[in-house]
């Protein structure tokens, strides 16, 4: 299977199960595929957007950590408190060999988080708002673990952001006073070496 059609097969998952079992068969050569095949930027892009509001001694929540590359570009801004969850033990158990997380958890978006409330500072999303992934409403559950002023920041891929009802959910927290939106980065083409037709936003939201 190539690369490429390995991000379709991944798309294509038919239930959290699935999709839990094909990324447990990707996790060790994730890494590289991304990295070389598809020149996977979305990682830096939203790490970046996160150390512009938040302290360095915050408590962060990778949330759909994956095989830890956005553990790794938060790690490089000088974060340290970093926690990753993930719904496959594939990805995690490459995730916990570089040695960045504090706690790394099996738990799946859509679902609730067995996290106390307002545990977190901050909270990152990067690669799980896409094509066959977390739900709109994965989102509620970001809010109720991140702190009152903490922020949750996240990409989001554009095609999606309406017709997968990210935007009625991310309107409808604001109306509802949880958050508040401070920042929303421009488009920009998070695989432009494997899937240059598909963009990205970053979203910057600060919790009430």
């Amino acid at each position: 299977m190539t690369q490429n059609n390995r991000v379709q097969w991944v798309y294509s998952s038919q239930n959290e199960q699935e999709l839990e079992e094909r990324y447990d068969q990707w996790a060790q050569e994730y890494d590289a595929d991304l990295e070389t095949d598809f020149g996977w930027i979305s990682p830096q892009r939203t790490s970046d957007s996160l150390a512009k509001h938040v302290d360095k001694e915050a408590s962060i929540l990778d949330a759909g950590a994956g095989t830890g590359l956005v553990g790794e570009c938060l790690h490089q801004h000088g974060y340290r408190k970093l926690t990753a969850m993930d719904l496959s033990t594939g990805m995690l158990d490459v995730a916990r060999k570089k040695n960045i997380y504090q706690a790394l958890d099996q738990m799946t978006m859509g679902e609730r988080l067995d996290y106390k409330t307002d545990q977190f500072d901050a909270s990152i999303i990067v690669g799980v708002f896409t094509q066959g992934h977390a739900p709109a409403g994965s989102l509620d559950e970001l809010v109720r673990v991140t702190k009152s002023g903490g922020h949750v920041v996240f990409s989001l891929r554009t095609d999606i952001y309406v017709e997968n009802g990210f935007k009625e959910k991310m309107d409808a927290l604001e109306s509802a006073g949880l958050w508040k939106l401070l920042e929303v980065g421009d488009t920009f083409q998070p695989l432009p070496k494997g899937e240059p037709e598909v963009l990205h936003q970053v979203w910057v939201y600060q919790i009430s």
